[in-house]
């Protein structure tokens, strides 16, 4: 379902998505943003994503497992930044685009922890890779359900 609302007199285009996890349901984004600082679902999970990325990384690193702490440090940080990125995209395309590279950013990542979960000897991440699957998820929804409103 697309809205268009008028906030401080500009338009702006409001996507209300369905999702079935039920931490993550009925939630709207706001797109683009141009500057707005509203609450925004994505933006706000991808954030405290990567707060639970660069502490995971910190024990990795403690144990001396420096190429994958690196590599998901890379990547698990870099999910928000483009979602925050997508916030001020100049057109719907441009925010498809940035949204696009937040998902294969999400995958990578997904991939990183695999290897991480699947090693003897690596801290339990578990509870991040549900964090990942669920951010990949709502990223594919948001970037589908764009596409069908550009259509």
């Amino acid at each position: 379902m697309k809205i268009w609302r008028c906030v401080n007199g500009i338009n702006r285009f409001v996507l209300i998505l369905n999702c079935s996890d039920t931490r993550l349901s009925n939630f709207q984004i706001d797109y683009p943003m141009q500057g707005n600082k509203e609450k925004n679902l994505i933006v706000e999970l991808t954030f405290e994503f990567a707060l639970k990325v660069i502490k995971y990384t910190e024990l990795l690193l403690k144990d001396r497992r420096f190429v994958l702490a690196t590599q998901l440090l890379k990547s698990g940080t870099s999910v928000g930044a483009n979602v925050r990125e997508a916030q001020n995209a100049e057109s719907k395309p441009d925010f498809i685009h940035k949204m696009k590279i937040a998902a294969k950013e999400a995958d990578e990542t997904e991939y990183w922890l695999l290897l991480c979960d699947r090693s003897e000897g690596y801290p339990d991440c578990k509870r991040m890779l549900d964090d990942c699957s669920s951010i990949i998820r709502v990223l594919s929804k948001i970037i589908a359900s764009s596409k069908n409103k550009t259509n």
